[in-house]
């Protein structure tokens, strides 16, 4: 299937380059503190360490609930994000249900596995908390061209995360990670996205925050683009992840102004836009109360 000629998108990297330097130039002036808390509210906070523990992930739970107290005009952030086994401590220790419970599945980061244990762990995250889940594309089969076993994938999974969620009266969303580093080009991110979405993506999401290269506002354009086109043939509204580097206020604010201008302001809120963190949130509010900021 010829998925750009299909939705009638084809990225011209030359183009795009302009578009975001266009972006860029304009950032001057624009760290408002009312937009750099909305960035605020659209972060995933994330710890996917190796040495996570129990103790660890409520630490983290435990700073975003305190938000209320020490910074009462600040928004929640829009979710923690851990491994699936700590979804159940996340949901345990959180104080609000607007902080949702994400966990990254399918065998994060590499997705090498068989696809009955990616749908099982998917299952297993949902059961224990997971309000969000964030799998990875099956790059074995996409860079194969096997599009139709990469496709099948994702559609399993959310198969199984929807009748799960359904089995306990709630709705999960789902995230598929491009992983968009080792794509390489514009034309492969742009096939990659139209998958992900016609499989049932609720979000397409850049990176795992685990290869060499993770997003990229090249990636970022692209992947917006792809959501726009997505959007005028389809009627679905599928969101946007920027995860991996995203470390302090300005580069939040090149990746929101890139959505804001390829998707319409419509877009940027927590149910169509998010980032992937896991050092942001400091940067974030040291430019908000312009002074250094060591909350979490």
């Amino acid at each position: 299937m010829d998925y750009l000629q299909k939705y009638g998108y084809t990225p011209v990297e030359t183009e795009i380059a302009s578009r975001i330097q266009a972006v860029a130039n304009n950032l001057e002036g624009l760290a408002t503190p009312e937009v750099l808390k909305r960035c605020f509210s659209l972060m995933d906070l994330t710890t996917l360490k190796t040495n996570d523990t129990d103790a660890s992930v409520r630490k983290l739970v435990d700073k975003a609930n305190g938000l209320a107290k020490l910074y009462p005009d600040y928004p929640l952030p829009a979710s923690i994000c851990v491994y699936p086994n700590f979804a159940s401590v996340v949901r345990e220790c959180r104080i609000s249900p607007e902080l949702h419970v994400t966990t990254v599945a399918s065998c994060f980061p590499s997705a090498q596995s068989f696809l009955e244990v990616k749908v099982q762990e998917c299952v297993l995250a949902v059961r224990n908390g997971a309000d969000e889940v964030d799998i990875v594309l099956a790059l074995n089969s996409f860079l194969a061209d096997d599009f139709d076993s990469a496709s099948r994938e994702i559609v399993e999974m959310k198969k199984a995360i929807d009748a799960e969620a359904a089995r306990l009266g709630r709705k999960v969303v789902l995230k598929v990670i491009l992983e968009t580093g080792l794509l390489v080009t514009a034309e492969r991110i742009a096939r990659a996205s139209f998958l992900a979405m016609e499989a049932g993506a609720d979000f397409i999401k850049t990176s795992t925050g685990k290869v060499e290269v993770n997003a990229t506002p090249t990636a970022a354009y692209v992947m917006c683009s792809c959501i726009k086109a997505y959007y005028e043939k389809t009627g679905i509204r599928v969101g946007f992840k920027a995860a991996g580097g995203i470390s302090n206020a300005k580069d939040a604010l090149l990746y929101y102004y890139i959505g804001s201008s390829v998707l319409g302001k419509e877009w940027m809120d927590k149910e169509h836009f998010r980032f992937g963190v896991s050092r942001l949130g400091n940067s974030l509010m040291s430019a908000i109360e312009q002074k250094t900021v060591n909350y979490f």
